[in-house]
């Protein structure tokens, strides 16, 4: 259901676009920075996980060979 109250013919009114919920200024960007922040994290976190699996797998054959 609807919040908006909206009556008549102000629903088709050809006025400007105005946005009902905008971010303040900075919180774009805030948020990308966010997610590029994460992103980073889980690759490294795979990259250090996948270092570790693979000096498990071929530790005990370099060391003794």
């Amino acid at each position: 259901m609807s919040r908006h109250n909206i009556t008549g013919s102000e629903a088709f009114k050809r006025g400007p676009f105005v946005l009902i919920r905008t971010l303040p200024p900075g919180g774009r960007r805030r948020r990308r920075m966010r997610v590029i922040a994460a992103f980073a994290a889980g690759a490294g976190l795979a990259t250090i996980a996948a270092l570790a699996t693979a000096a498990t797998l071929l530790g005990p054959g370099l060391i003794a060979g």
